[in-house]
């Protein structure tokens, strides 16, 4: 590209473009992880009377999909991956109360942290991020979380989703006091349970009573939205079957 290029480049003015190829550029300035652009394109088009739920959607969601894939196939790599997400937060910032005000709800919630004893949270961090770009809300714990952090967490915000992450071979068995903890209190089968972290695997997953084992980040979407879709769809149908 020429430095003539260049500079035309940098002096794109956002509101000089019709809404698809300004949706088109968000999604390409989500990848290249510019929150400024981000944020005044979504201002852009609410001031053109897109509705919060569609810029959401079309321009923040639909772009972030897309990074997601490419983080999945080894294109995009973490660091990437955490600016696209900050971008994406930037013009969720401006969404979120407009949301709120229409009562539109997310795609799903979750409540995360790392389990009792680890401290790592770059993993835990990054599945928030890509949940949240994905249109979730969600609630991070944090760090160094005993069960009665996400007991406390899952009654206030009563989610779709339990994730816990561990990074230390020593502290992973812990994901296991909690599920079996849900057991007993009779909630278990309330949240979805997804485990995740560098040591784990799906046999380990399975072993501590989770739904699912969640290889990355990427990963962690595509298996929170298939696992709440099932939920919600058993749940519209179960009234049907009962009544019949």
């Amino acid at each position: 590209m020429s430095n003539e290029e260049l500079h035309e480049e940098e002096e794109l003015d956002l509101a000089s473009l019709p809404d698809d190829e300004l949706v088109q550029q968000m999604h390409d300035d989500l990848y290249d992880g510019l929150k400024e652009e981000i944020e005044e394109g979504t201002h852009i088009l609410l001031e053109r009377g897109w509705g919060p739920v569609k810029v959401m959607n079309e321009a923040l969601v639909a772009g972030m999909t897309i990074v997601g894939i490419d983080f999945r196939d080894g294109i995009l790599f973490v660091p990437e991956v955490l600016l696209a997400a900050n971008a994406m937060k930037g013009g969720m910032a401006i969404l979120r109360p407009l949301l709120a005000a229409t009562g539109a709800p997310p795609v799903g919630t979750a409540v995360i942290g790392t389990v009792k004893g680890d401290i790592h949270d770059i993993g835990k961090n990054l599945v928030t991020m890509m949940w949240e770009g994905a249109g979730m809300e969600v609630f991070d714990l944090g760090i160094n979380n005993p069960v009665e952090n996400y007991l406390e967490a899952l009654e206030k915000h009563k989610p779709d989703i339990l994730g816990m992450s561990a990074l230390l071979t020593t502290t992973m068995p812990y994901m296991k006091v909690v599920v079996e903890e849900l057991d007993k209190r009779g909630i278990r089968d309330n949240y979805i349970v997804l485990v995740g972290g560098a040591p784990l695997n799906e046999e380990f997953g399975k072993a501590v009573g989770a739904d699912a084992y969640c290889r990355d980040a990427a990963v962690a979407v595509e298996t929170a939205k298939e696992l709440i879709a099932a939920r919600r769809a058993a749940s519209v149908e179960q009234p049907i079957a009962v009544a019949a």
